[in-house]
């Protein structure tokens, strides 16, 4: 049977959100992953990725993409992000196809921060670096507080009013992004912008994920506030903190023994220049 690849137009949202919520995670619903093409951010999206049609037009695998441009030291440079990846049982075959669909796109810059099974083996090959994910889990307790003194919020006009400059944009780009979670924290003249995304281990909604942290200065002297508030405001008993979003390992926390990979492939851009933003991590709740 042939099989074509096609990019993924906004017309086609609907179906291949039936497609990942029957194939891949059912846990996300078919208009959670149609709405989640249509990013909130401003950028054309040259597509939402590409999709495998059989003869009778059917989709039998799907592969999201997420597109942004971004400033870094002072040079716009444009990113696609590597979403959802799935493809039916009889033609995996046509796997790679898929892939390189995405990336003979020229000018981007590639990052995939949910790689799973033998797709970071096929990354690696197709010379995908690997970030250092190394994270800690942090149990949130409910210490005591001197709410006086400090001010934990997620409140979005508190968020419009304390912000600038770039957190303020990224917060106004990110508001409406379905998987993102705001927080500000302030202490005299003093804030820390920090998001997270509800996340699963073992299948448990237990934990939040750290997915950047502004000024990991004041986040270190008020992290027990913080944890507080994720359990009390948010519900979440645990947070999982990689090194590279939180600086330095927060107390009383242990080593998670397998960090999920996250990895990305760039002609000139180090390690320290991926972040989490403008990607599937904040579009997409599983």
């Amino acid at each position: 049977m042939a099989v074509k690849v096609a990019p993924i137009t906004p017309a086609d949202a609907g179906r291949v959100g039936e497609f990942l919520h029957a194939q891949l995670n059912p846990r996300v619903t078919a208009e959670a992953w149609a709405s989640s093409m249509h990013v909130p951010w401003r950028f054309e999206q040259p597509n939402g990725g590409f999709m495998l049609l059989d003869d009778d037009g059917e989709i039998v695998g799907a592969h999201l993409a997420f597109y942004s441009d971004r400033e870094i030291e002072g040079r716009r440079e444009r990113f696609c992000n590597l979403g959802a990846f799935c493809v039916l049982e009889p033609h995996r075959f046509h796997s790679l196809r898929l892939l390189k669909a995405v990336l003979a796109q020229d000018g981007y810059h590639f990052t995939d921060l949910s790689p799973s099974g033998n797709v970071v083996k096929i990354n690696e090959r197709l010379k995908f670096r690997s970030l250092d994910t190394a994270t800690a889990v942090v149990p949130n307790l409910p210490w005591p507080s001197l709410p006086f003194r400090y001010t934990i919020s997620s409140d979005p006009a508190l968020l419009e009013r304390t912000l600038t400059g770039a957190a303020l944009q990224l917060y106004r780009d990110h508001a409406g992004a379905a998987a993102a979670r705001h927080v500000v924290l302030k202490r005299g003249e003093e804030w820390c912008y920090v998001v997270f995304r509800r996340d699963r281990r073992k299948k448990l909604p237990l934990f939040a994920s750290l997915l950047h942290v502004s000024n990991p200065d004041l986040f270190r002297r008020m992290q027990r506030p913080f944890f507080r508030h994720l359990l009390l405001r948010h519900g979440v008993p645990a947070t999982l903190a990689e090194d590279r979003v939180v600086g330095r390992r927060p107390r009383l926390s242990f080593s998670l023994g397998k960090p999920r990979p996250k990895m990305f492939q760039s002609p000139s851009l180090e390690p320290a220049q991926i972040d989490y933003f403008y990607s599937e991590l904040v579009c997409v709740s599983w």
